[in-house]
């Protein structure tokens, strides 16, 4: 071998072993990052729930242990419940802020209970079993809900199917699927079924958005005094056991109770108004004016400053819609009888771009005419929610 061969073969050997010894050093280097980079600081914690945990830690076989678990994060950041497939018999309390509820599908994830108001109260504060009958309760900020079905399996038909008089026969048949709490802002639900009859879906908190989901019932099922939108969204009008005389209302869907002073009450936009098998043409109102029963100084009875607001806008509506599309409600006297009656002329109620064959209507003499557009609806719903992020 020459000199210069020499040369040469020393210098690639060298070469060789540099790089060698500089790809190790990268190897282990770029490996003490991977072990000891820290998390990212905004993924969130984690809960999550199974029929059967696979996992020694942060694994919950009930959606409120995760929550409770949840909330002893004293983190300010959003945390995150991921609820697996399976049906969950529980009543959930959400009373974190900054939480999301996720589930593997409305198909797939069930949260259900069978609660009604009749022997509720001991769930509330105040006593009050309509909304200690609730599934799922909100009683936070910033939730947001993904996902799930949520059920009131009362058996309402049942109850409802007993003639008036009968001892077995309960008044207050009323049962949530979801409660808005008064102690609720900015809550959203994205690909969720609610499923009830009376009273599903008791909006008595601030903001909330219902997209792309399904809200099934019969009275009165989307009710109550905050400020909801829905929209690209199924309402599903369940049926009556009870007999309903040719030409009256079966059912209602909303039921708003706006205090006069709120610009927005119930919203309803771009959504599909359908029905259950044996709900019958021209039974069902778009909605009906709730004056709640309230305690005041010279008494209690109904609140005459709720004046109810609801508005369809760019809705279909099918067959089982009533030809009048608003009607009345009865509410407490000052005397306590029942026979107040609050129309819906004098309500808040809106409709407009409505098609589909329950669109026809009779006129309505409805003295409100200064309804919000859809795009006013977005601004005063949205101030200050940094929607869509959580």
């Amino acid at each position: 071998m020459s000199l210069i061969q020499r040369i040469h073969g020393a210098v690639a050997a060298r070469s060789f072993s540099f790089a060698a010894r500089w790809w190790r050093l990268a190897t282990l280097a770029l490996l003490a990052c991977t072990i000891t980079a820290p998390a990212r600081s905004d993924d969130p914690a984690t809960y999550h729930v199974r029929k059967i945990c696979d996992r020694p830690t942060g694994c919950f076989t009930t959606i409120q242990a995760a929550v409770d678990a949840a909330k002893n994060d004293q983190s300010v950041g959003w945390v995150l419940v991921d609820v697996g497939p399976g049906d969950f018999n529980e009543k959930v309390v959400l009373n974190r802020d900054k939480i999301r509820l996720m589930g593997a599908g409305p198909t797939r994830t069930r949260l259900h209970f069978d609660s009604v108001a009749e022997y509720a109260g001991h769930y509330d504060r105040d006593n009050w079993g309509t909304p200690g009958s609730a599934t799922l309760a909100i009683a936070a900020d910033d939730v947001a809900i993904r996902k799930l079905t949520i059920e009131n399996t009362f058996d309402y038909l049942a109850n409802d199917a007993l003639p008036p008089g009968d001892p077995r026969k309960i008044s207050n048949s009323q049962g949530l699927a979801v409660l808005l709490d008064t102690d609720s802002d900015r809550i959203s639900f994205d690909k969720v079924h609610l499923i009830g009859y009376q009273d599903t879906l008791f909006t008595h908190g601030k903001r909330a958005l219902f997209r792309n989901g399904v809200i099934s019932g019969n009275i009165d099922f989307i009710f109550g005094s905050g400020m909801l939108l829905i929209e690209n969204s199924t309402i599903r009008s369940r049926r009556r056991a009870a007999s309903i005389p040719p030409g009256g209302f079966a059912s209602f869907i909303t039921a708003p109770s706006t205090p006069a002073n709120q610009p927005i009450g119930i919203v309803i936009y771009r959504s599909r108004l359908t029905r259950e098998p044996g709900v019958a043409d021209g039974s069902v109102a778009l909605g009906r004016p709730w004056h709640p029963t309230t305690t005041f100084p010279d008494g209690r009875y109904a609140d005459p400053q709720a004046i109810g607001q609801a508005i369809f806008i760019d809705c279909f509506m099918d067959a089982h819609i009533h030809p009048d599309h608003w009607t009345s409600m009865a509410g407490t006297a000052p005397d306590g009888s029942k026979n107040r009656l609050f129309h819906a002329a004098d309500s808040r109620f809106f409709e407009q771009g409505s098609s589909g064959p329950g669109s026809r209507r009779r006129p309505v003499d409805i003295k409100w005419t200064n309804p919000p557009t859809i795009a006013e609806v977005r601004q005063i719903l949205f101030a200050g929610w940094d929607y869509p992020m959580g």
